[in-house]
């Protein structure tokens, strides 16, 4: 059975839509659309019309997509490696920072709901609950207050916390984590295909994330044939800037600490499976900055190290580099959050540019990990995905000192996926593996047989 042309019509008005955000000249192309007859063949050429639109004229910025095309746009100083860890440092620091994650992660679940929140939606309910400033798990009397919820709240919210609930975020850390088991940093895009398919239920996946796993589907239907698997985000793909790559970014991160640039590199083969431009960047510098964490003394300066890992002419340096000059002026952490909102308010949850502007913010003012993703989810947007992001960030710079076990204690060391066939359900032992990266980079020709 093929699309409906009703999905088809909404998935090109989407394409056209983030075409134009690109840059591109889409005059007249929503007109066109609507006098499009229902056929297939019809809608097939012009879906690959949208994949070769020329640019607008007036467009000022260079945004490739490819490896090579973004190192040469990329800063020439950037570091291939940085600082100098032992390798049980090295094992320390990625098991903090993945569980760093998870506790950001299950704090950002509960109200992780549309309409998405910002800093003053959540410090209102927080306040009439006197729990403002954060500094535990969601309660169930502030999401009363709050008057949305997540539809995981019952197994996310203090008191009912009894495992790490199910959520992609997560998911996507430990597919990084089983790729290079697997493949070490030889894996290919084919790669993760074939892992997709055999752990990913798609009603686990969103966008992007979520046409990549139905074409490799419909594919798999005759394996015999070949696929260039690298063209398939050109076409019919809208989405391909938001943040379901950055969040894949985790376990590079952790196998590379101080290698920023091999990060970047893994970062960039995982995220270009899916997506183009700012998706692609957001998922280098998150992955860089990740490695350069535990290395650079200077917080804001862990973020100046990972920008220099994406073109220098794109929208997302020009904006993260500007908010990294705000941040760098703010009194506290409240005050930078209203100078990236403000400025960036209309990139909201998923677009990338203002949560990686708060996540800058988080890591200069944390004063530990659990304060830090306490702030980071209070600045709102997407807040489990945010969460765990910023759980890696600050798990890395600050180690394990800085993780206080309540945050891990409610979880009794039970972890559940949605994941097809991976059955490790053990917080500990998965933590172990995530630690063993850095060293299983190091010996990256021989790759582990990957257990459950």
């Amino acid at each position: 059975m093929l699309p409906s042309y009703g999905v088809l019509r909404g998935l090109l008005q989407s394409v056209i839509r983030t075409k134009e955000q690109q840059g591109h000249d889409v005059m007249g192309l929503q007109e066109k659309l609507t006098q499009l007859p229902d056929s297939y063949d019809a809608m097939n050429g012009f879906a690959l019309q949208l994949s070769g639109l020329p640019f607008r004229e007036d467009w000022p910025y260079v945004e490739p997509s490819g490896l090579d095309e973004i190192r040469t746009e990329s800063d020439p100083s950037r570091p291939h490696e940085i600082g100098s860890l032992t390798n049980e440092e090295k094992a320390s620091r990625a098991e903090t920072a993945f569980l760093s994650s998870l506790c950001g992660c299950i704090l950002g679940k509960p109200i992780e709901e549309y309409p998405f929140a910002s800093l003053d939606d959540v410090r209102k309910a927080l306040e009439q609950t006197g729990e403002w400033p954060l500094d535990d798990y969601i309660s169930e009397k502030m999401l009363d207050v709050y008057g949305r919820r997540n539809i995981s709240w019952t197994e996310t919210v203090r008191g009912r916390i009894s495992y790490v609930a199910p959520d992609d975020d997560i998911t996507y850390t430990i597919m990084g984590m089983l790729l290079l088991e697997k493949h070490g940093i030889a894996f290919t895009q084919d790669d993760i295909r074939k892992l997709w398919l055999d752990y990913l239920p798609i009603q686990q996946t969103w966008g992007p994330e979520r046409n990549m796993l139905l074409k490799a589907g419909l594919e798999s239907l005759l394996p015999q044939e070949s696929n260039d698997v690298s063209a398939w985000p050109e076409f019919l793909n809208p989405g391909e800037e938001l943040c379901g790559a950055l969040i894949r970014a985790d376990a590079y991160g952790y196998a590379c600490l101080g290698k920023p640039e091999l990060a970047a590199e893994l970062a960039w083969r995982d995220a270009s499976w899916t997506h183009r431009r700012t998706g692609i960047y957001g998922t280098m510098f998150v992955a860089a900055a990740i490695a350069a964490a535990p290395v650079t003394q200077d917080r804001l300066g862990i973020f100046e190290i990972a920008l220099k890992f994406v073109p220098q002419r794109s929208r997302f340096y020009k904006i993260v580099a500007d908010s990294l000059e705000e941040i760098s002026r703010a009194a506290d952490w409240i005050d930078g959050y209203y100078r990236i909102h403000h400025k960036y308010k209309e990139y909201a949850a998923c677009c990338v540019y203002q949560e990686v502007g708060t996540l800058i913010n988080t890591l200069r003012f944390a004063e530990s990990i659990g304060d830090g993703i306490c702030k980071q989810v209070s600045q709102g947007n997407d807040t489990d995905s945010f969460g765990a992001t910023s759980g890696s960030i600050l798990g890395a710079y600050f180690g394990p000192d800085y993780l206080e076990p309540r945050w891990l204690e409610p979880f009794g060391d039970k972890i559940i996926t949605s994941m097809g066939t991976f059955t490790e359900g053990s917080i500990t032992r998965l933590a172990k593996r995530m630690a063993a990266l850095p060293s299983l980079i190091s010996d990256s020709a021989n790759p582990v047989d990957a257990r459950c």
